[in-house]
């Protein structure tokens, strides 16, 4: 999965932990709480992109589904 991210996307991730790190440092219930939004906003991309390349044929080379 690391390599399909690419130079950018291990960045933008690295951001993304360390920018909820430094939230968690002053105020934890608040950095879960992004955390889940986070999550969140993955799983329905996901599943936006599924929906969308299974109506152009392509539904298998998404992976590790939930259906």
């Amino acid at each position: 999965m690391i390599d399909k991210l690419g130079a950018k996307g291990i960045v933008g991730v690295l951001l993304l932990l360390g920018g909820i790190a430094v939230i968690a440092l002053q105020n934890l219930l608040i950095a879960a709480g992004i955390g889940l939004v986070v999550v969140g906003f993955v799983l329905v991309a996901w599943g936006l992109i599924s929906g969308l390349m299974a109506s152009f044929g392509m539904g298998g080379m998404m992976g590790g589904g939930f259906e």
